[in-house]
């Protein structure tokens, strides 16, 4: 599955906000987890609209994204 390169940065964006809420407490931590929230919800919106867009298996889309995101940063020098 040909996956754009605009769901693996939404996966990527909203994995790195997700993994800044480590060692965050009070309002740094809501403030964050509303930022990952928002990051998240883009990439599901996305992986969604792309689903439709292809008649694909939503399910698959999210995995074949999340799986690109892993795969492809030591291939990207990222």
């Amino acid at each position: 599955m040909e996956i754009p390169d605009e769901l693996i940065r939404l996966e990527r964006a909203a994995e790195e906000a997700r993994a800044q809420l480590a060692d965050l407490t009070g309002r740094e931590y809501e403030a964050q987890w509303r930022r990952w929230r928002k990051a998240a919800e883009a990439m599901q919106a996305a992986v969604t609209a792309h689903a439709d867009a292809i008649a694909g298996n939503r399910y698959e889309v999210e995995r074949a994204v999340k799986t690109a995101a892993r795969h492809d940063r030591g291939a990207a020098g990222e």
